[in-house]
């Protein structure tokens, strides 16, 4: 990891901790808000990957986004890291899922199905920071590096970030750029 990446990566965790709950709870409703505009710009969409929030991290609240894709009537998937690798398997959800939270703190759906990925047209990604190319630096762990991979190229990518991007963030040969990210003030097209 390069030097830029584990000081960006310092000063978004830093970023959040700051955030009050009030702020960070403000900010899941904007970018709720926002992604109901994406949706409406995008209805053709229908089959999409979610994460969920963890609290530690301080990541939005995607259970609001979730709500949304219900409404429309989405096919709403997730993931869950393979206990022996870094591998993710997909999740298909229902509308009625109930979460429980695991010991990382992570909401883990209780009714599920196992799902072929290959239906995905749209993943939600968590990220620490971006830039103004799409760029992006997660938690550093690279489940979503293997996880794009493994889609089709044309599996639109959107970022969620309570902040805006950054103007560069090194790139190396296997990171996977955003098509989109989803801010409190705006869509970012890429």
């Amino acid at each position: 990891m390069s030097p830029d990446k584990h000081a960006l990566r310092a000063k978004y965790r830093k970023l959040r901790a700051e955030m009050s709950e009030e702020q960070l709870e403000l900010g899941s409703q904007l970018i709720a808000a926002q992604t109901a505009k994406f949706l409406m710009l995008h209805s053709d969409l229908l089959h999409f990957h979610l994460f969920f929030p963890m609290a530690r991290q301080r990541e939005i609240n995607t259970f609001l986004i979730k709500t949304l894709l219900d409404s429309k009537g989405a096919t709403v998937y997730t993931s869950r890291v393979s206990k022996h690798s870094i591998v993710m398997e997909t999740l298909k959800l229902k509308p009625d899922t109930r979460f429980a939270m695991d010991s990382w703190g992570i909401p883990l759906p209780q009714d599920f199905e196992l799902a072929d990925a290959s239906a995905i047209q749209v993943v939600f990604i968590p990220l620490l920071a971006y830039d103004q190319a799409g760029n992006r630096i997660g938690f550093g762990k690279g489940y979503y590096d293997v996880f794009l991979e493994g889609l089709a190229p044309s599996v639109l990518k959107v970022g969620l970030s309570f902040f805006p991007p950054e103007i560069h963030i090194p790139a190396e040969s296997h990171d996977i750029p955003l098509d989109y990210c989803i801010t409190p003030e705006n869509i970012l097209n890429f």
